[in-house]
């Protein structure tokens, strides 16, 4: 068992604060300190995996609180202590623009105070993940997590997905009281950390720290206008499409998923190795280095995909920063969607690969709205060789089935997005009215019907089933406003795509060298060296939309 102890620590940052710093050692000072971040964050990321892979252990979140009081909020303070010095210094190791940047943000925006209230919203959300992995029903005798019900959505039985569907709904509004405990207490430790540090509200605080200095919250609200725009149009299109495939009046929120042409589900692998096994050969198929990444993971035991009682929610891909090792974490039930998070995972476990002879932590410090083109653009690039000749898992009929579901979900996703980014633009912006969880369930509502196509999708007697929908996305109590990124990077995504359409190995060899810059540019400039823009507006949105429509076309 290692020594979790704080004081084993503080000699290396006694030895960093007490060197003299000249243009002479300014650079083996940097990577003195940044080996110390990289192995305590090696300790932080282990502790963190095992309160994910067993919500119930005990002991795994006695560990990460422990880490949490007394080496997190400690080394905050000392780091902040060794930033200052840096600054003082006017000195820097070559190729530090960027981080430098971000530095003197972080020190502008440190707080004594706050670093308690990170350790306590740190632990409301690992609270908040002990309610969700704890949801479970009884089907067909057997007791499964909510999440072992979601292949029964693309089952052609109507009656069957109803049952299912109502069955998963009703578990999760047995909690909604717990929940909305959770968020009153998330929100109040929020709205405390930004007045500590001298911000109006928490969105402005969030802003500083996400680092995000190459857009505004406007452009957000603007993103959300031009996708109500664009997007919505398109998407209520597909939903029209589907209505009359299966000869509804209306859609029920149980028809979504569904195979519109009554096939039934697609069945990709029987279990997490199948899954393992075949996404190696698809990123061997992509590119021989990135199959050469994922055969490392695969022998190094960094994957963890099957899902079973106890898991936290979701998947994930973390960094193991003194190996400069990927994990991925994913909760497989034997869907293609399981396919396509393997694949976006992966993404991102290369992008730590790629970017990995970096010599400071600080520069493979990735902003999300670049991070998410990993993983996204990933997708895409893989779809090509999801068919059995590639060593994948599909018929090329299959193949081409399951290509078309992905850009119909891509349309679908961006209406969905923009009421998860909007609701937390005003959540946060009107604290004292989202302090009230009924306040908040009228504004989901609200985006709800602005986003969601109610003309097609009939949600009657799902009302409080709706309005909890805030409930249901660990991104708000986790890592709150990260949620646009997403939108952002799959527009970066379908540019490289595009590209790869056109030119394939430019466009592999392009998104590789992206990865590798790291962090070390702005986003631009990230985005630019993939072959992308950084831009969403009503014409990079046209651009993606024309794209998708036509790539659909011809597959069917």
């Amino acid at each position: 068992m290692m020594d979790w102890s704080w004081d084993k620590y503080i000699p290396f940052f006694d030895y960093l604060e007490n060197s003299g710093l000249t243009s002479e050692n300014i650079s083996d000072w940097m990577k003195y300190w940044s080996d110390l971040s990289e192995l305590i964050g090696e300790v932080g990321t282990s502790v963190y995996v095992s309160t994910t892979v067993d919500t119930a252990d005990e002991e795994a979140k006695s560990r990460y609180h422990r880490f949490l009081e007394d080496i997190s909020e400690n080394v905050s303070s000392r780091n902040q202590t060794l930033k200052i010095k840096f600054l003082e210094s006017e000195l820097s190791p070559d190729n530090f623009e960027i981080p430098l940047r971000g530095m003197k943000s972080e020190v502008e925006l440190f707080s004594k105070d706050n670093l308690p209230l990170h350790t306590s919203d740190a632990k409301l959300s690992k609270e908040y993940d002990a309610i969700i992995g704890s949801q479970t029903v009884n089907w067909d005798d057997e007791e499964v997590t909510l999440t072992r019900l979601s292949p029964v959505m693309l089952e052609t039985d109507r009656n069957k997905r109803e049952k299912a569907w109502k069955l998963a709904s009703a578990r999760r509004l047995k909690d909604r009281d717990e929940i909305n405990q959770i968020w009153k207490k998330i929100l109040k430790i929020r709205m405390s950390i930004a007045k500590n540090s001298g911000y109006d509200d928490y969105r402005a605080w969030r802003w500083e720290y996400l680092k995000r200095f190459d857009y505004t919250p406007d452009d957000c609200l603007t993103f959300h206008d031009s996708i109500e725009k664009i997007i919505v149009p398109l998407a209520s299109k597909l939903l029209q499409k589907r209505k009359e495939a299966l000869g509804l009046d209306k859609l029920k929120p149980w028809d979504l998923s569904v195979d519109i042409f009554g096939r039934d589900a697609l069945v990709p692998f029987e279990d997490a190795s199948e899954l393992e096994e075949k996404c190696h050969n698809i990123f061997s198929s992509v590119d021989s280095d990135l199959g050469n990444h994922f055969e490392i993971m695969r022998e190094k035991g960094l994957l963890d995909l099957g899902n079973r009682k106890g898991k936290a929610p979701g998947g994930y891909c973390t960094e193991y920063p003194y190996q400069r090792l990927p994990f991925i974490f994913m909760n497989a039930v034997g869907t293609h969607s399981d396919v396509q998070t393997m694949i976006h995972e992966g993404g991102h476990a290369f992008h730590v690969f790629e970017s990995s002879d970096l010599p400071y932590t600080s520069q493979r410090d990735v902003g999300m709205e670049f991070a998410e083109v990993a993983s996204m653009a990933m997708e895409l690039l893989a779809s090509p060789f999801l068919t059995k000749k590639d060593g994948g898992f599909y018929s090329e009929e299959d193949s081409a089935r399951a290509r078309i579901e992905h850009l119909e979900k891509v349309i679908m996703f961006w209406p969905y997005m923009a009421v998860v980014d909007a609701f937390q633009h005003w959540a946060y912006t009107n604290p004292e009215k989202a302090l009230d969880p009924s306040n908040c369930d009228e504004e989901w509502t609200n985006l709800w019907e602005r986003f969601q196509m109610s003309e097609h999708i009939d949600y009657s007697g799902c009302d409080d089933i709706i309005a909890t929908g805030w409930h249901n996305k660990l991104h708000i109590y986790h890592v709150p406003f990260y949620y646009v990124e997403y939108g952002m990077a799959q527009l970066g995504a379908i540019q490289i795509w595009g590209n790869s359409l056109d030119d394939e190995k430019k466009a592999i060899k392009d998104y590789k060298a992206a990865l590798g810059l790291g962090g070390n540019a702005t986003l631009p400039e990230l985005y630019e060296a993939a072959g992308a823009k950084f831009s969403f507006d009503d014409e990079t949105l046209e651009y993606a939309a024309s794209l998708i429509e036509e790539q659909i076309k011809e597959l069917s």
